[in-house]
């Protein structure tokens, strides 16, 4: 049998039970800490929220690939970090080598002593000074076979040329040429050393002998020529051919083919810093083999690709770095030996040294490059990184924002509830001692 309910009761008890929903709907809200818990609560915002941190998901998975290949150029940067410290090392043992005289540089004595102890008895001066101060050209119109003696009051002369003030040098080291030409006819040998001097391949003095010394800067073979002829260039051509060599006390053959060659005694210093510079370069490749991480070496040829959203095909941004093989013969530092071989260095050769110093200061330029390179992709993955993160916090922040609930407001809401609660259940026992008073007529 039903029970019937008074008016008064139903509406409260329907007031009761509304407020009791509200208040169990708040707690969750409370105890989730979402307003929106699923999408009968709000349908554009759930799925709005959902579609949010899907991606900040997804772009969060990324960070491990960003940060694995911002390792990967960072090995690579110190790799060469490490190979241009061993590439200064390569420069300090050239230097060393550098250092210490060559031992096999060409040296001539000229076989004619170019002052006469009579020159000597005549002027006051020993015969080095009487020769540096001889005239190259007979200015009486001489031969050398007459040349003018040195006396108190005039130096004398070599007798280089008969009627002409024309003189040139031609002096060769290697594949280096230096030439150059008088025209005074008070040219002396003094001069003449001086011009020797500046050349840079080759150097001269007069000895107390009175005999021209002429001696290679470097262990390259010299040649050496003098010559006189109506110009300038003529005067080249002739030193080329040496005609004059012989008033000065050189042969045709200091000036021609092999030349000067070479003594063929070799610097101990520098052979032992043969294995030095070679274990060096060995190193070099070493450490280019170990500058990899997590499979990927740049400095061996491997491509990185560093991916920095979550799309694919062509709406996919990435970093693609690609390496280089980086080898001691890349970089153009080849290996050192005693001997003049295709391909090395010859550390007994001046002129090798010299290549080798040019050869691995190119190298430190072409590892600077290549440490730039690296750097500005080192800088593009660190930015993305960045920007990554604050991306993933960016839409994580918004989902939030779109489902979170309000703590406060809903802790504030639901005491005015159980207020209201409280309210409902005093009326409804109110309503019933209404109905109770009807008792009381029987």
């Amino acid at each position: 049998m039903a029970v019937s309910l008074s008016a008064g009761v139903r509406n409260n008890l329907a007031s009761l039970q509304s407020t009791q929903a509200q208040a169990q709907a708040i707690q969750n809200r409370l105890a989730t800490g979402k307003r929106v818990n699923s999408a009968i609560d709000n349908p554009v915002n759930f799925f709005t929220a959902a579609s949010l941190n899907d991606r900040s998901s997804q772009l969060t998975g990324l960070l491990d690939g960003i940060s694995n290949g911002i390792q990967t150029i960072q090995s690579a940067s110190k790799g060469i970090d490490g190979i241009t410290k061993l590439v200064n090392s390569l420069q300090s043992t050239i230097k060393q080598a550098q250092a210490d005289a060559a031992q096999n540089r060409p040296t001539k004595a000229g076989l004619a002593v170019l002052a006469t102890q009579a020159e000597v008895v005549a002027t006051s001066k020993s015969l080095k000074d009487v020769a540096l101060d001889k005239r190259l050209i007979d200015v009486a119109g001489g031969t050398a076979a007459t040349a003018d003696a040195a006396t108190a009051s005039s130096p004398g002369d070599i007798g280089l040329a008969v009627a002409n003030t024309d003189i040139g040098i031609s002096i060769v080291a290697g594949s280096t040429t230096y030439e150059a030409s008088f025209a005074s006819a008070n040219t002396t040998v003094r001069d003449l050393v001086n011009e020797i001097n500046k050349s840079g391949i080759a150097t001269a003095f007069v000895d107390e002998k009175g005999q021209l010394n002429v001696k290679g800067t470097g262990s390259d073979s010299l040649q050496f020529g003098i010559g006189a002829n109506t110009s300038g260039t003529n005067a080249i051509t002739d030193a080329r051919s040496g005609l004059a060599n012989a008033n000065i006390g050189f042969v045709a053959a200091d000036r021609t083919g092999a030349g000067i060659a070479s003594s063929g005694v070799t610097s101990a210093v520098r052979s032992n810093l043969i294995d030095q510079y070679n274990d060096l370069r060995t190193k070099i490749d070493d450490m280019a083999k170990d500058s990899g991480f997590n499979g990927i070496n740049l400095l061996g040829g491997d491509r990185l690709s560093i991916v920095f959203n979550e799309k694919t095909g062509k709406n996919q941004t990435k970093l693609d770095v690609q390496g280089t093989s980086l080898t001691s013969d890349n970089l153009g530092i080849v290996k050192a030996g005693n001997t003049q071989l295709a391909g090395s260095t010859n550390f007994q050769n001046d002129s090798d040294l010299e290549a080798a110093t040019k050869s691995l200061t190119g190298a430190l330029t072409s590892l600077k490059s290549l440490s730039s390179t690296f750097g500005a992709n080192l800088s593009v993955a660190q930015t993305r990184q960045d920007f990554t993160k604050d991306m993933a916090s960016v839409l994580t922040t918004g989902a939030d924002n779109l489902t979170n609930a309000d703590v406060n407001a809903e802790a504030a809401s639901l005491l005015a509830l159980q207020t209201r609660q409280q309210l409902a259940q005093t009326a409804l026992s109110l309503a019933n001692q209404a109905d109770q008073g009807v008792l009381r007529l029987f």
